[in-house]
């Protein structure tokens, strides 16, 4: 490990998981990109509470389903932190649960947007830094679901299916440059 402060992405890192996940990273000793789509003020209310709590780190506002959204979010990020060398994709959209015939299409392209789409152009952004110093981590937050073919929740256990083959297949190609993937 270098002298430097690693610096840590959290996509939807302001309310739930992410913002515990942002808290254990910050108490480890890295600094935390906190990440949020459109609630400013749970997010600036989140980030207030994180920084009380001794965390290290900035709030940046993004779209990590858009492909401008994540290279500007990265960019953001490296100029004002600088690069990510621990990316951890979080955020998700509302997972309705529902029969195969009452989904509609864009209901199922919202997840396979939050979980195969987000984590590949996020992964795609960080990878050249961490190849470059051969050292990253990516963590893509998984669900049981797919394992457990959950019913009534067919565009959720879909995508977090597409999610676990994209981690795996990124896990293989980025192992020997040092970069893990889980």
């Amino acid at each position: 490990m270098t002298s430097k402060k690693r610096i840590a992405l959290v996509t939807g890192s302001t309310a739930g998981l992410g913002y515990e996940i942002a808290c254990a990273l910050s108490k480890s000793g890295v600094r935390v990109a906190m990440n949020y789509r459109s609630d400013h003020q749970r997010a600036e209310a989140a980030f207030n509470s994180f920084t009380a709590g001794g965390g290290d780190g900035m709030l940046f506002c993004g779209d990590v389903t858009s492909e401008d959204g994540v290279r500007e979010l990265v960019e953001r990020v490296g100029r004002q932190m600088g690069s990510v060398d621990i990316l951890v994709v979080n955020a998700t959209p509302p997972q309705p649960q529902k029969t195969l015939l009452d989904y509609r299409w864009d209901e199922v392209q919202t997840m396979l947007d939050a979980f195969v789409k987000s984590p590949f152009l996020l992964s795609q952004q960080v990878v050249p830094h961490m190849k470059a110093q051969r050292w990253g981590r990516i963590i893509n937050i998984g669900s049981e679901v797919f394992s457990d073919g959950t019913p009534n929740f067919t565009a959720y256990v879909a995508a977090k299916g597409g999610q676990v083959g994209l981690s795996r297949s990124l896990a293989s190609e980025l192992a020997p440059l040092g970069i893990t993937v889980n």
